[in-house]
């Protein structure tokens, strides 16, 4: 027998649907309560899913939420770039030999983005 029960739906990772949901909040022109995240998710959430993951979302900063009417309604703190610069940051804040790593990632840049960020760093130039 396969990892799959019978007659049940394929179970995706926790960060699988919480990239889902992030990208349906961004898509959205506002915040959405956990009952219109499960009608416009699909895919077989339950309603009690959707808001233990937005509550988690919620929990690790990735989404403010607000009142509204008996329910919360929730939103992303930034956009997609947002999010990856968060995660860079946060990877170079764990690291003690920080000098190092930036000198590595400079090394692996592209003559392109080297002068792209050489314009951001110094945009008098």
């Amino acid at each position: 027998m396969g990892a799959h029960s019978p007659g049940r739906g394929s179970k995706r990772p926790n960060g699988a649907r919480e990239a889902e949901i992030l990208d349906l909040l961004q898509r959205a022109d506002g915040a959405l309560t956990p009952r219109e995240v499960t009608e416009r998710i699909g895919g077989g959430l339950t309603y009690n899913s959707v808001v233990t993951i937005l509550t988690r979302m919620h929990t690790k900063q990735l989404l403010t939420r607000t009142p509204r009417g008996r329910a919360y309604a929730y939103a992303p703190v930034t956009d997609d770039p947002g999010f990856a610069a968060r995660r860079m940051r946060s990877v170079l804040e764990e690291r003690s030999d920080r000098q190092d790593v930036l000198a590595r990632f400079a090394d692996g840049l592209s003559t392109a983005d080297a002068d792209l960020l050489r314009q951001l760093l110094e945009p008098d130039q």
